[in-house]
């Protein structure tokens, strides 16, 4: 699809700023500035951004020179309540490409009670994907966001290799084990595989160090949130990022955050 090389540059890689929490997640006072936030991951030379279909529509002007996913399922909210099963598809293929998405994004969760429900999200985006020809970035997490299954180097390739089976044109899902292990994930796929980034963490030499073994077994690149977003200097930790996806830079060599 001519529209991947939006999402990945010349080598295949790509480095994705996730910012589609705020559908689910209470964003707030970390996304406060949204705009300010967008033009620093940007300019630290971002591929492409994850973000929600009004994050998308309101910075449109910010978000022109870079790859836009827009995630399609949702319908949680970050306030308690009673609903339970898993998002809903929110938003078409279509309604995406009206506001200028490269992409389009959705939860795959094999292994959970929902999961039916879960892979039919998938199923019904990837076929409009294809009808489009707009390639779907399928989050494929054994469990869910829990840790009722393990994320086991099994469970995760078998995850990893699901998505593909359902059509998804990118994999995104978590690095786990030793890299020679993670290499049954990426050998498992015949798609990309992206890692995610996961919560703030307060140690980011070891997500770096994480990211460097996937990329040397294969990983096509990262999409990382928080860890971006939630930092006091974004673009570092973008251009960081690029180094590590992009330039060859060693984890070790990241200096300064």
């Amino acid at each position: 699809m001519k529209r991947l090389r939006r999402i990945f540059k010349a080598d295949g890689r790509t480095v994705i700023v996730a910012m589609d929490h705020g559908m689910g997640m209470n964003v707030n006072p970390a996304l406060d500035k949204t705009g300010e936030i967008l033009r620093a991951i940007v300019a630290g030379g971002a591929d492409a951004v994850l973000v929600s279909y009004g994050i998308a529509v309101k910075y449109a002007d910010v978000l022109q020179d870079v790859g836009v996913i827009v995630r399609c399922d949702g319908g949680y909210s970050a306030i308690p309540s009673s609903a339970s099963g898993h998002p809903r598809l929110l938003y078409s293929v279509e309604d995406a490409l009206r506001i200028g998405a490269d992409a389009v994004a959705c939860n795959g969760f094999p292994g959970t009670p929902d999961e039916q429900d879960c892979m039919k999200n998938v199923a019904a985006l990837t076929a409009q994907g294809n009808a489009w020809g707009v390639p779907v970035m399928a989050e494929m997490l054994p469990g869910g966001f829990g840790n009722a299954v393990p994320k086991t180097v099994e469970n995760v390739r078998l995850a990893a290799r699901t998505g593909c089976e359902y059509g998804a044109s990118i994999i995104k899902t978590t690095y786990t084990g030793t890299p020679e292990e993670f290499r049954q994930v990426i050998e498992a796929s015949y798609q990309p595989v992206i890692v995610l980034g996961g919560e703030k963490t307060s140690e980011l030499p070891a997500l770096f160090e994480c990211i460097e073994k996937a990329v040397s077994v294969g990983a096509a690149g990262v999409a990382i949130g928080r860890n971006v977003w939630k930092h006091a200097d974004p673009e570092a930790v973008t251009r960081a990022l690029v180094d590590l996806v992009h330039n060859g830079k060693k984890a070790s060599e990241i200096q300064g955050l």
